[in-house]
C-alpha cells in the first residue's frame, strides 16, 4: 500500500512495499493501472497519433487506459451535437465492451492464460446444427441504445473495443490451434439438411475431409471416461486446465493413398463411415484425463448423504490476522440551521428563498427545457398533499390517511413532477414507493413489482398526465391489470388538476421521528422484489451525513446522471439538495443516448461543482470527446462515482483521469462511493487536498478472494484483481466486517466477508417481511467464541469487502454476485469481466453477458449467458465460447458448467436496459431461454459423482447344500397355484382347445359381444359377436382350402392393421389347421422367413403389393398366393381342423426386438389353452424410482430391504404369478440361483411357455439356452426353465398367500438385453428416458443408448426448432439429478424418427446404428465437454 506521488507523465514502475500492519502478509502495489508491457504500451501511445488506424476501428477505441498525451481529435472542434450522437452510434455498434469491467491489466492477463494453450492441439467436436435453426438477430438497428447495459443496474456493458497490436498478434496464436482442429468438425451430420456453418470458406471443406478420413486407434477398448481416476494430481496449484487436449498421436490423418472412409465397427459389428463416430471420438479424446482433483468419492447409505461434502484443501490459504474491530467514521457534526426535518428545510426554501433554482430538467437534445424553482416546489407541493387528503374521497371516508403507501409511476425523463410528488407525499405524511413504468403486461419482474404494491397495501397510483396516456389499454381504453399487481387508482398529478389548498391548511410538519418515509424498492438475487423502509429521522441524518462527506454548501450546484427514483440519485439529487439548497442538473438516461457527452456539457455550462455518475457515463464520455473539445472540468471538486463499489472500476475512472485531465479535471476530484438499498451510502471518498498523493490500490489474488482471505498477487500475475478504496466510513457511521455465511462472526483483519454498518441514516426493515428483516436489520455481531459484541445492532449492506490500512474500505464484490462452488467463492461480475476480455467484440452483442449459478447434484454451478451479435459466424462463435472456458479456467480455477449464446436482444431486460439476471435463469431452467449455441462441461464442473459399493456377493454353490435359508438370505423363488386345481370342471375337460371354446361360445352365447373397435373419437365404430366370429372366421378357412390349396402346418401372413379382420383372419387359419403369421403392413422383412404358403390381407393392401413401386422392390413372381378377405363366399366348412395333440405349433409370434433381431416364436396350442396363459412379464416402470439410494442400489444388483417403499413396481401378488407358474430369480452370468430381495433375471417354469425360436437356419444351441435351461447349481429336480429376458426379484412380504405361508410378490424392473453399464453400475433405459421427458413439454419421445462408454440421449422434439437448444441443459440436468449420470452427447431430432417395433417397443440399436451412420437428420446434436 502506498500513495501515488509520481507526476503522471514521468515513465511509472511498479513498486512492491512490505508494511508491518495486522494483516499477515505482504501486500504489494501499483502505481497506476501499469504491467511489465509498459515500455510497449508506452511507445505504442506516443506513435498512435502518426500511425494509420486499423480498419474499421475508431480512435477512441485505439486509446489505451493512460494514454499520457491525448491524441488528436479527427472532427473539428465544432462538430454539431447531431453529428456527435450519429458518430457516438457508429461506435457502439455492437460488440463495443464495457468500460465498468475494463482493465488492460486484466485483458493481458486472460490473452497470457489463453497463451499458455497455443502450442496444444485442440480436438473439441463442434455442435452440429441444422440449417433452419440459425437464428437470424434482429439488426442493431431494431434495439434502441437504452437497451446495451449488462447487470442488475443499468450500467451498459460497452469494453474498450480494440486491443494493442502486440496483444492482437499474441491471440493470433492462440486462435490458430483452435480453427485448425475446430473448423473441419463443424461440418454436417447429413446430406440433407445438416449444412456445415462456414459454407463459403474453403478451408471448412478441406478440413472436414481431414476429419472424415481420420483414423482412431485402440478402437477396440474405448477409454472409460465415465470413470474418474485417483492418479491426477492432488495439489490444486498443479491443476491442468479445463479442457484437457489430447496427445498428437491419438488421432492421425491418413495418408493420402488410404481409403477416403474411415470404418468403424458398431457393437454390433457393423461397419460405420460417419463423422458422428469422428466427433465422439474427439470428445473422448477430450474427456481423456481428469479435469481437477476430484473429491474424495463415495456412497454413503444413508439418507440424503449420497456425496461427500469436500474435504477443505490442506494447502488453501487460511486468515492469520486478528479478529477485526469496528471502524468508525467521524462524528456527525452539529450544525444549528440544520432543519428537524426535511419538509421543514423546503418550507424554509420554499418561503425565504422563493426564486432559487432547485431543478432543471433537459429535452431530448440536452438543453435546458425547465427549471423548478423552491417556491414553485413547495406551493405545488403543497396542493398536492392537500389534494390527496381531502378531495380524493368524502370528508368522513377519504381514500387516503397519513401512514398510506402510495405508488409513484413517472418516467425517468420528468424529474420536475416526480419531485413534486415525492415531497407533496412527504408532506401529507403518506409513504411514497417509486417504482418504474410498466411497458407491457409482461415487463421482467413485473409481477414481482406487482407483489410489493399488494404486500403494502397500495391501491394508488400517482403518475403525469402524457404518462397515463401511454400505458398499455384494453380495447375499451381501461389500463390494462398488469401481472400480479392490485387494482389501483390512478391519480394524475399535473397542477391543472390540483386543488389550491386553503390559506389556513398547513400540513403537519413535527420533528423526524422513526415512522416511515419512503420504501425503496430492491430485487434479490432470486428474483423477489423487497421494498427497504426508510424513516424519517434515517432520510434526515442520511442527507446530513452526505452534506458532511461531500462538504455541500447553499447554493452549489451539481450534476445528476443517474436514476433519480433510487439509490445515490434519489439522495442526492431530491433529498440532500433541498437541505443544502442546491441547484440540480438532471440528466436523464434518454438524453444520454443520444448525447453521451451532454453530462460534461452541463459541468462546464453551469460550472457544477458535483457531478453524480457511473463508469458507464464516463465511458461514454470518452468515446464522445473526440467531437467536443472546448469544455472544461476545472469547476468540478467531486467527481462522485456511484458504483466504485464495483472493483472494475478503478480502469474507467483511471481511462478518464487521463483524457480529461487536459480539461481542467484534478485527479483529487474523482470520489468512488458505495452504496446498498439496506444501508444507503456506505462509504465515500472525500475530496482531496490539491497536490497531496492519491489513494494506493491493492493488488489482490483472486485465488486469495477465492478462499475469503487478502492476499497479495504473487505466484501468478494472470490471476490479480486491482481494487481501489471507497473511501472511508460515513459520518456518525460504524462499520464492521462479517463471515458471509452462518452467523455474523467478525472476520479477522486479513479475511473478506459482509460489510455491515450500524447507523441512524439505514433502512429500517423490509416492508412487511419480519422474518428477513431481523436477519439483515438486525444483526449483532459475535466473537469467534460465539459471544456478542456490543448491543448495536448493525445492517447488513450485501457488499462484500474490508477495511484497509488508514480505515479505508474496499469493496471486491456483491453477495447477490456471489457464487459457491465446491466452498470456493467467486464473483459474478470478475467472471463477466474475464469473458469481454477474451476478443468479446466480435462474438458478442454490446457486451450483454450475464452470468449466475444453478444448483445441480448437490452444488452450484456457473452459467454464463451471452447475446451473440447477429453478424457473428458458427465458427467464431464456438470459437469464443471455447476460449472463455479456458480464460475462466485459468483465471478463476473453476469450470464453467454451461456457456450458452441467445440472438441478440433477447435476454429479459431492467427498467433500464440492463439484463434482468434472475428473470433470465429463470428462463434458463424452464426451458424458454432459446439459445442459439451451447456449449454444456459437465465432465469438467462435476467431480462429486459417488462411487458404486462392490457388488454383494450371491448365493453360492457350496451354502446351497445347507438348504433354502443360506447364510440368512432365502433363495429367491416363488410360484402360483396348482393348475390342477382349477381343471376339474367339466367344460374344461370337453373344450380343450380356443376353436372349440369359440363354436360352443357361437351356440351357448352367439349374441354376447367379444370385440369392439373404437375410432380416434372413442365411438365404436365395429363390433364382433360369437356367433359373427365363428361364421366368418368359417369362411376364411373354407377360403384357405378351396383358393389357396393349403394343408394342416401351412403358414400364412396375415396382413392387416389392427382390427378385428385381424382376429377374424387368425381364427380362420385355425379352423383350417394353418399356422397365422401377424406381419405389420406392408413389411415384407418377415415373409421369407417364415416360409408363407399364402397372404391373407384387405383389398387396399393387395393392390399396394401388386403395385408397380412394390414390383421395384420386390420380384412379383417371389410372392406366394394372396387372397382379399374382403368378399368372402357364403361357403361353410366342411369340418373343422382338430390338432392331434396340444404341443402342435399354433402361431407365430414376429418381432423385432429392442435391439434389433427379428425373431419368430413358436406358440402351441397347450398355449393358448391355459386359461390364465402366462403373459411375457412385461411391466414398464413409468414412474420414477422412490428413493434415489435404493435405485443406486437397483443398479449395483443388490437391494435395500428395510423400506418396502423403495420401488414402485406393481406387487405381482397371486393374481401376477399365475395358476402352474414357478419363478426363479437367476443371476445371468452364473446360472446359479440369487436370494431374497436381489435383482437378478426372471426364469419361468410353467406348461404353457413358448416352444422355441422359429428359423430357417434350425440353430438349436440358442433354443435350448432360451426355452430349456436348467439351473448351474442348487436345483436336484434338475427343473427345465424358460428364460424370460427381464430382470426382477422376488421378496418376501408381511401378505398371507391363501396356503397360509407369507406370500411372495415378484417385482419387474426391465428388460436384461437394455440394461446399460456404466460406472460399474446397471442402468434400465426407461428409467432415464422417463425421467428425460418430464423435463419439457415439447419432448415427445426420448431414447438412450450407450457408445464408448458414453451415455447419448435421442429426444424427438414436437415444438418450434428454436427449442432444441433449450433441451440439451435440461436433459443433462436431470440425469446427473436423478441418476447420477454424466450425458455425453445430447441429440434433438424430429418426431417420428426413433424407430419402435410393432409391439410399440423402441429399437434402441437401430437408432444407435443410423446415429453413427449419420442417418438421422437430427435438429442439433450437442457433445458435452
Amino acid at each position: 500500500w502506498c500513495r501515488d506521488a509520481v507526476q503522471q507523465q514521468q515513465v511509472q514502475r511498479p513498486v512492491l512495499l512490505s508494511v508491518q500492519y495486522p494483516f499477515a502478509c505482504f501486500l504489494s502495489l501499483v502505481l497506476g493501472d501499469i504491467t511489465q508491457k509498459g515500455y510497449e504500451k508506452k511507445r505504442a501511445k506516443l506513435l498512435a497519433p502518426y500511425v494509420p488506424q486499423t480498419q474499421g476501428v475508431e480512435p477512441a477505441f485505439q486509446k489505451e487506459s493512460k494514454p499520457q498525451l491525448p491524441v488528436p481529435s479527427a472532427a473539428p472542434a465544432s462538430a454539431p451535437a447531431a453529428a456527435s450522437a450519429s458518430k457516438f452510434h457508429r461506435a457502439r455498434s455492437g460488440g463495443a465492451r464495457d468500460e465498468r469491467y475494463r482493465s488492460d491489466i486484466h485483458t493481458e492477463a486472460v490473452q497470457a492464460a489463453l497463451a499458455k494453450h497455443k502450442e496444444q492441439k485442440m480436438a473439441l467436436p463442434m455442435p452440429t446444427k441444422r440449417r433452419s435453426t440459425f437464428v437470424q438477430s434482429p439488426a442493431d438497428a431494431c434495439t434502441p441504445p437504452d437497451t446495451s447495459s449488462a447487470s442488475e443496474d443499468e450500467g451498459s456493458l460497452r469494453r474498450q473495443a480494440a486491443l494493442s497490436a502486440a496483444l492482437h498478434q499474441s491471440l493470433q496464436n492462440a486462435e490458430s490451434w483452435i480453427n485448425r482442429s475446430i473448423q473441419g468438425s463443424s461440418t454436417s451430420s447429413s446430406a440433407s439438411s445438416t449444412l456445415s456453418h462456414g459454407e463459403g470458406k474453403g478451408t471448412s471443406g478441406s478440413l472436414a475431409d481431414v476429419f472424415a478420413n481420420t483414423r482412431i486407434e485402440n478402437l477396440s477398448v474405448p477409454p472409460d471416461v465415465t470413470a474418474t481416476t485417483s492418479s491426477s494430481s492432488s495439489s490444486s496449484s498443479a491443476r491442468p486446465a479445463a479442457i484437457d487436449l489430447p496427445p498428437s498421436g491419438i488421432v492421425k490423418g491418413m495418408h493420402k493413398g488410404s481409403n477416403r472412409s474411415s470404418l468403424m465397427d458398431t457393437a454390433d459389428g457393423v461397419p460405420v463411415s460417419s463423422r458422428v463416430s469422428t466427433k465422439i471420438q474427439q470428445l473422448l479424446n477430450t474427456l481423456k484425463r481428469p479435469k481437477r482433483p476430484p473429491l474424495k468419492e463415495f456412497f454413503v447409505d444413508d439418507f440424503e448423504e449420497i456425496v461427500e461434502v469436500p474435504q477443505p484443501d490442506p494447502n488453501q490459504p487460511k486468515p492469520e490476522g486478528r479478529q477485526m474491530t469496528p471502524v468508525k467514521g467521524e462524528p456527525l457534526g452539529v450544525v444549528c440551521n440544520w432543519p428537524p426535518a426535511l419538509e421543514a428545510a423546503l418550507q424554509r426554501w420554499g418561503s425565504t428563498q422563493a426564486k432559487c433554482p432547485c431543478l432543471t430538467a433537459l429535452d431530448v437534445t440536452g438543453k435546458p427545457i425547465y427549471t423548478l424553482t423552491y417556491g414553485k416546489l413547495w406551493s405545488r407541493s403543497l396542493k398536492l398533499a392537500y389534494t390527496l387528503l381531502n378531495k380524493l374521497g368524502t370528508k368522513n371516508e377519504p381514500v387516503l390517511k397519513p401512514g398510506d403507501r402510495v405508488a409513484l409511476v413517472y418516467p425517468n425523463n420528468d424529474p420536475v413532477m416526480f419531485m413534486v410528488a415525492f415531497y407533496g407525499c412527504l408532506l401529507a405524511e403518506v409513504v411514497p414507493v417509486p417504482i418504474e413504468v410498466p411497458l407491457t403486461r409482461k415487463d421482467a419482474g413485473g409481477q414481482q413489482i406487482g407483489f410489493l404494491l399488494g404486500s403494502c397495501g397500495i391501491a394508488l397510483a400517482l403518475t403525469t398526465e402524457v404518462c397515463l396516456k401511454g400505458l398499455p389499454k384494453t380495447q375499451n381504453g381501461e389500463i390494462v391489470q398488469f401481472k400480479g399487481w392490485p387494482r389501483l387508482k390512478w391519480v394524475v398529478t399535473d397542477s391543472k388538476y390540483l386543488s389550491k389548498s386553503p390559506k389556513d391548511w398547513q400540513p403537519n410538519i413535527s420533528a423526524a421521528g422513526t415512522e416511515p418515509a419512503y420504501i425503496e424498492y430492491k430485487t434479490s438475487k432470486e428474483g423477489s422484489v423487497m421494498g427497504v423502509t426508510v424513516s424519517r429521522v434515517a432520510m434526515l441524518s442520511h442527507c446530513q451525513a452526505l452534506s458532511q462527506a461531500c462538504n455541500y454548501s447553499e447554493g452549489e450546484t451539481i450534476v445528476n446522471v443517474l436514476d433519480f427514483k433510487k439509490d445515490a440519485g434519489l439522495w442526492h439529487g431530491i433529498l440532500t439538495n433541498v437541505m443544502n439548497k442546491l441547484h440540480t442538473i438532471s440528466v436523464p438516461y434518454s438524453v444520454m443516448k443520444t448525447c453521451p457527452l451532454s453530462w460534461v456539457q452541463r459541468v462546464h455550462a453551469h460550472k457544477a461543482k458535483v457531478a453524480l455518475v457511473k463508469c458507464r457515463d464516463l465511458h461514454w464520455a470518452m468515446m464522445a470527446h473526440r467531437d467536443q473539445r472546448d469544455v472544461s472540468l476545472s469547476s468540478l471538486r467531486m467527481l462522485i462515482v456511484t458504483d466504485g463499489a464495483n472493483p472494475w472500476s478503478v480502469s474507467s475512472c483511471d481511462a478518464f483521469l487521463s483524457l480529461f485531465q487536459s480539461h481542467g479535471l484534478k485527479p483529487e476530484a474523482i470520489c468512488p462511493c458505495a452504496t446498498s438499498p439496506e444501508a444507503m451510502t456506505i462509504a465515500i471518498r472525500r475530496p482531496g487536498v490539491p497536490g497531496a498523493p492519491l489513494p494506493g490500490r491493492a493488488i489482490l489474488s483472486m485465488n486469495g478472494l477465492s478462499f475469503g482471505v487478502i492476499r497479495v498477487n504473487t505466484e501468478d500475475k494472470n490471476s490479480a484483481l486491482t481494487v481501489q478504496d471507497v473511501g472511508h466510513v460515513m459520518p456518525g457511521g460504524m462499520m464492521c466486517i462479517v463471515k458471509p455465511d452462518g452467523p455474523p462472526q467478525l472476520c479477522k483483519t486479513d479475511e473478506i466477508g459482509e460489510i455491515c454498518v450500524s447507523s441512524r441514516a439505514g433502512g429500517m426493515m423490509y416492508y412487511g417481511l419480519a422474518g428477513v428483516t431481523k436477519n439483515t436489520f438486525e444483526v449483532i455481531p459475535v466473537n469467534s467464541a460465539g459471544s456478542p459484541v456490543g448491543d448495536v445492532p448493525f445492517v447488513r449492506s450485501g457488499l462484500l469487502g474490508f477495511v484497509g490500512p488508514g480505515s479505508l474500505v474496499f469493496v471486491v464484490g456483491k453477495m447477490d454476485g456471489l457464487l459457491t462452488v465446491s466452498g470456493r467463492r467467486h464473483n459474478a461480475d470478475d467472471i463477466v469481466a474475464t469473458g469481454l476480455a477474451v476478443e468479446s467484440i466480435k462474438t458478442v452483442y454490446r457486451g450483454r453477458i450475464a452470468v449466475f449459478s444453478v444448483s445441480v447434484f448437490y452444488d452450484e454451478r456457473i452459467v454464463v449467458v451471452a447475446e451473440q451479435r447477429p453478424d457473428a459466424s458458427e465458427e467464431d462463435s464456438f470459437q469464443w465460447m471455447s476460449r472463455v472456458l479456458q480464460a475462466i479456467d485459468s483465471i478463476h480455477q473453476v469450470g464453467v458448467y454451461c456457456l450458452a449464446l441467445v440472438p441478440a436482444n433477447t435476454l429479459p431486460k431492467t427498467p433500464l436496459g440492463g439484463i434482468h439476471i434472475s428473470q433470465t435463469k429463470q428462463h434458463f431452467l424452464e426451458g424458454s431461454l432459446h439459445p442459439c449455441n451451447i456449449l454444456m462441461c459437465p465432465h469438467t464442473c462435476v467431480t462429486n459423482l459417488p462411487k458404486p459399493r462392490q457388488k454383494q456377493p450371491g448365493v453360492g454353490p457350496a451354502s446351497v447344500m445347507v438348504g433354502n435359508l443360506v447364510a440368512g438370505k432365502r433363495i429367491a423363488q416363488a410360484s402360483g397355484r396348482d393348475l390342477g386345481q382349477i381343471e376339474d370342471n367339466d367344460l374344461v375337460k370337453k373344450h380343450q382347445f380356443l376353436t372349440e371354446v369359440l363354436q360352443w361360445r357361437a351356440q351357448a352365447t352367439p349374441d354376447h359381444p367379444l370385440f369392439l373397435l373404437l375410432n380416434a373419437k372413442g365411438t365404436t365404430v365395429c363390433t364382433a359377436t360369437c356367433l359373427q366370429l365363428h361364421k366368418k372366421a368359417e369362411r376364411i378357412a373354407s377360403v384357405l382350402s378351396d383358393k389357396g390349396h393349403l394343408n394342416a402346418g401351412d403358414n400364412v401372413v396375415l396382413l392387416y392393421p389392427p382390427g378385428i379382420e385381424l382376429i377374424t383372419a387368425f381364427y380362420g387359419c385355425l379352423y383350417a389347421g394353418c399356422i397365422p403369421v401377424t406381419v405389420r403392413p406392408p413389411h415384407a422383412q418377415s415373409l421369407t422367413v417364415s416360409k408363407a404358403a399364402c397372404i391373407l390381407t384387405t383389398q387396399a393392401l393387395m393392390r399396394l403389393l401388386r403395385s408397380r413401386e412394390a414390383a421395384g422392390a420386390v420380384d412379383v413372381k417371389t410372392w406366394p398366393t394372396i387372397i382379399d378377405t374382403d368378399d368372402l363366399p357364403r361357403k361353410r366348412l366342411a369340418q373343422l381342423y382338430k390338432p392331434p395333440t396340444p404341443e402342435m405349433l399354433a402361431y407365430l409370434d414376429f418381432s423385432v426386438s429392442t435391439t434389433g433381431m427379428l425373431t419368430g416364436v413358436k406358440r402351441s396350442l397347450l398355449w393358448l389353452e391355459a386359461r390364465k396363459a402366462f403373459r411375457a412379464v412385461k411391466l414398464w416402470i413409468q414412474c420414477r424410482l422412490g428413493a434415489q439410494k435404493s435405485l443406486l442400489q437397483r443398479r449395483e444388483g443388490g437391494l435395500w430391504s428395510g423400506h418396502q417403499e423403495f420401488c414402485c413396481c406393481l406387487p405381482l401378488g397371486e393374481q401376477g404369478i399365475l395358476p402352474g407358474v414357478k419363478v426363479v430369480i437367476v443371476n445371468p452370468e452364473t446360472k446359479g440361483p440369487l436370494g431374497d430381495s436381489h435383482l437378478g433375471e426372471i426364469w419361468v417354469n410353467s406348461p404353457h411357455t413358448a416352444s422355441g425360436y422359429y428359423t430357417i437356419y434350425d440353430n438349436e444351441t440358442l433354443q435350448a439356452d432360451h426355452f430349456n435351461t436348467r439351473l448351474s447349481f442348487g436345483d436336484a429336480a434338475q427343473t427345465l426353465w424358460a428364460r424370460t429376458g427381464y430382470l426382477g426379484f422376488v421378496r418376501r412380504t408381511e401378505l398371507t398367500a391363501a396356503s397360509g405361508e407369507r406370500h411372495d410378490a415378484l417385482y419387474v424392473v426391465g428388460a436384461l438385453d437394455e440394461t446399460l453399464e456404466l460406472r460399474g453400475l446397471r442402468y434400465h433405459p426407461i428409467d432415464i428416458e422417463t425421467s428425460v421427458s418430464r423435463t419439457h413439454r415439447s419432448i415427445a419421445e426420448c431414447a438412450v443408448f450407450t457408445w464408448t462408454n458414453l451415455l447419448v440421449v435421442v429426444v424427438e422434439l414436437c415444438g418450434c426448432e428454436q427449442e432444441a437448444l433449450d433441451l440439451v441443459p435440461l436433459v443433462t440436468n436431470v440425469v446427473l439429478e436423478e441418476h447420477y449420470l454424466i450425458v455425453g452427447v445430447v441429440v434433438v431430432v424430429d418426431p417420428g424418427v426413433i424407430p419402435i417395433n410393432s409391439r410399440g417397443e423402441k429399437q434402441r440399436m437401430h437408432l444407435r446404428d443410423s446415429f453413427l451412420a449419420d442417418q438421422l437428420d437430427p435438429i442439433y446434436v450437442a457433445y458435452n465437454m
